[in-house]
């Protein structure tokens, strides 16, 4: 393995486009780094459940908030709102929205390999 590995998110190895959704992903072998643009508007169970298939997303996140505000409902009714700077982990078993105008940007360090893609 190389002692030092370099990608940027501005030309992904991979690109995943779902309504009001785009993944930009960098794949490092085991770890996987994706930037999410999210749209004003997007909701996790309109816009990524149907390419999913399942009732609640299944991905556990450690995310980075770059811009933007989202909304997390867990399944066990907890909900939390997150913006610009907050990090957090969320696990599986939840939806999503954005709030307001703006578009929410997030970094993603640990979902890379399976968000927005069919479930098996």
């Amino acid at each position: 393995m190389e002692s030092i590995q370099l990608k940027n998110l501005t030309n992904p190895d991979e690109t995943r486009n779902l309504p009001k959704t785009q993944i930009e992903v960098v794949d490092f072998g085991e770890t996987t780094i994706m930037r999410i643009t999210l749209q004003p508007g997007w909701q996790w169970s309109q816009c990524v459940k149907p390419t999913v298939g399942t009732e609640s997303c299944l991905a556990a996140h450690i995310n980075f908030i770059v811009s933007g505000r989202m909304h997390v409902f867990m399944d066990d009714g907890t909900e939390k709102e997150m913006g610009p700077g907050d990090v957090a982990i969320i696990q599986p078993g939840h939806d999503a929205k954005v709030i307001g105008n703006e578009p929410c940007v997030v970094i993603d360090f640990s979902a890379g390999k399976m968000y927005g893609k069919p479930s098996t």
